[in-house]
């Protein structure tokens, strides 16, 4: 048998969660091992548009929700953290766009409008004209209203260079995880046969958690994932744009972000409901098709002639929820040593982060001495979908 390592939090899962979780409990004294068996981000994470939301695009319905509430104060927290006054220090993020926007092609609905105006939202929501606009709605022909959300929208794959960085050395990658087990409990992991004791393992593996968890004997908490079909473009002609355009229903007929590709073209990456149930259901060749017709529309003067395009599959994964409905909070569950945990969104990453915080508190885990490990296999970062799809 190997020599046994040891440590106090042993996070399986190297995404946005995992790795904010790493750096939090570092920064805490607490000794930490990462293992991730692909690359790092690259799963959900580096697919991500990279919005951090404040919640006003689940209230488009004109009320607050239970969503909308419960992510308000991330945009606060991640900017804190980008400053380096939180409690994370993400100095040297690339911040793509201090805001994000709700864009309506045509007129608000006037319940919508007056929503906006509301104590609600106030200090949430502004409208914006002319030179404040989006550069790809600075147009003579655009003549919908734009509001700015209290968001923004992050670089990912700096998001995750970053958070790597900060890891250290507790970064591990394997390909072989299993339980290891002391009188039949589970007291760690077996990572590539390398025992490793820990006081609490963690799991922020995304869609990769259920498998984890069937490996590991455990069958609750259930996962449930929701898919999405979302498009890239990439083109000379396309300028940058962070939108949700509004169609009048609870979500948004598309949400646009843009991305610098390594040759120095923009892309835009489409998502909202053209991604969703209809988007899913399509092929590439037909979501690709229905995302040209709807960009047509909606910014019809935009030259198209030059412009690529690509679709990417995702699957959002979560915990199971009654008529596959999205959670509102990230999710952490325990099942004695093991905690289980999806953040649900992006944004979501320092909340995930609290409830794991908090319930090591609770159980009274703190910080203990444990020998260094040897040098370990540091898995890769993750590659943007453009750079794959699109070079």
């Amino acid at each position: 048998m190997p020599q046994t390592h040891s440590t106090d939090i042993l996070i399986v899962g190297g995404g946005i969660a995992g790795l904010w979780l790493n750096a939090r409990l570092r920064r805490l004294g607490y000794s930490t091992l990462l293992v991730e068996r692909d690359s790092l981000g690259g799963g959900q994470s580096v697919k991500s548009q990279g919005i951090i939301h404040g919640g006003a695009k689940y209230a488009l319905h004109g009320a607050l929700t239970g969503a909308s509430e419960a992510i308000a104060d991330m945009p606060r927290r991640w900017r804190e953290a980008l400053a380096g006054s939180g409690e994370l220090d993400l100095c040297g993020v690339r911040i793509l766009s201090e805001s994000h926007y709700l864009w309506s092609p045509g007129t608000l609905a006037g319940n919508l409008t007056s929503f906006f105006a509301s104590k609600a939202v106030r200090g949430r929501v502004d409208q914006v004209k002319g030179s404040d606009l989006p550069p790809a709605l600075q147009h003579p022909k655009f003549k919908g209203k734009v509001y700015r959300l209290a968001e923004l929208v992050l670089d990912v794959p700096s998001l995750i260079a970053r958070l790597a960085e900060l890891a250290g050395d507790s970064l591990v990658a394997a390909s072989l995880i299993e339980p290891l087990r002391d009188n039949g409990e589970l007291c760690g992991l077996l990572i590539d046969g390398m025992p490793v004791r820990a006081q609490r393992i963690v799991l922020s593996a995304g869609a990769g958690t259920a498998e984890l968890l069937a490996s590991l004997g455990v069958n609750q908490p259930a996962q449930q994932l929701r898919p999405l079909h979302m498009v890239l473009a990439k083109g000379p002609a396309l300028k940058p744009l962070y939108a949700h355009c509004l169609g009048g229903g609870p979500k948004p007929r598309v949400t646009v972000t843009t991305h610098p590709a390594a040759d120095g073209q923009w892309v835009w990456y489409l998502g909202g409901d053209l991604a969703e149930a209809d988007g899913v259901a399509r092929d590439a060749a037909s979501q690709i098709k229905a995302a040209q017709q709807e960009m047509a529309e909606l910014l019809p003067w935009v030259d198209q002639a030059q412009t690529r395009w690509a679709t990417l599959r995702v699957d959002r994964a979560e915990p199971a929820q009654s008529g596959l409905v999205r959670p509102d909070n990230a999710f952490l569950a325990d099942q004695g040593r093991l905690l289980v945990g999806w953040p649900t969104k992006l944004a979501l990453a320092p909340d995930l982060s609290e409830r794991v915080c908090a319930a090591l508190q609770r159980d009274g885990i703190r910080p203990g001495q444990h020998p260094a490990a040897p040098p370990l296999p540091r898995p890769p970062l993750a590659r943007p979908a453009w750079e794959e799809l699109l070079p």
